[in-house]
């Protein structure tokens, strides 16, 4: 299995958590009819991962769009945003009417974590006045529950990361090894040498090498069957 099919079954993995959660939120927090939950990546990205009904993604998207909405707010500055008359919400001018003509009267939205980047949980009603102080409550649960599974499931793709690269260069000392009839320092100082000359991180060349398409000049042959 190559690193890039565990890393998208770890991805998949966690996505199929997270819609677990947005679903039960969903059932379990008074006054909610829909939930999704946002990621806002380093790169100031935004994408929805887990939604309970796909007016919750369109929604999302609007705000993303607009950069405004709870939603946004949620993950790019505040803690904790309620709107529980969105139509009459000011800190929203444009969001506000286009979330009305789609049929939202309340809105919630709390951040989860904030570790190279942020996520939100959103919170979504059709009625106006829908969320009280036991709303807020259970969201902070279902808030802390949500950012463990994201910190998690970082764990274990980092985790993933790092065996599959200790077993690419394991895997790239060996051929190495064979190829110029060297020990395993050698072939290893000779990874780490081409890594440096050609500006590679020391995982892709070993990948290049197992794939058979990393090639060798003359001159780093010669240094190669040089070695001391």
């Amino acid at each position: 299995m190559t690193a890039g099919t565990e890393t998208s079954r770890t991805q998949r993995a966690r996505e199929d958590a997270l819609r677990g959660l947005a679903a039960s939120a969903t059932r379990n927090i008074p006054g909610v009819d829909f939930v999704s939950i946002t990621i806002h990546d380093e790169d100031d990205g935004f994408r929805t991962v887990a939604a309970s009904d796909p007016l919750a993604e369109q929604l999302d998207a609007l705000q993303y769009d607009l950069r405004e909405g709870p939603c946004y707010a949620a993950v790019t500055d505040e803690r904790f945003v309620l709107a529980n008359d969105l139509a009459a919400a000011s800190d929203f001018p444009r969001y506000r009417t286009r979330a009305a003509d789609l049929g939202v009267g309340s809105q919630a939205a709390i951040q989860l974590l904030h570790n190279g980047e942020r996520a939100g949980l959103n919170l979504y009603a059709r009625g106006t006045g829908a969320f009280d102080r036991s709303t807020v409550q259970l969201a902070e649960l279902f808030a802390t529950h949500a950012a463990a599974v994201l910190e998690y499931a970082v764990q274990v793709e980092q985790l993933s990361e790092a065996l599959h690269t200790r077993t690419d260069i394991g895997t790239a000392v060996g051929i190495v090894m064979e190829r110029y009839g060297v020990d395993r320092d050698r072939a290893f100082a000779f990874l780490v040498r081409n890594s440096n000359d050609r500006n590679v991180k020391i995982r892709v060349l070993a990948q290049q090498v197992i794939a058979g398409a990393f090639q060798t000049t003359s001159r780093e042959d010669r240094r190669s069957r040089d070695w001391p």
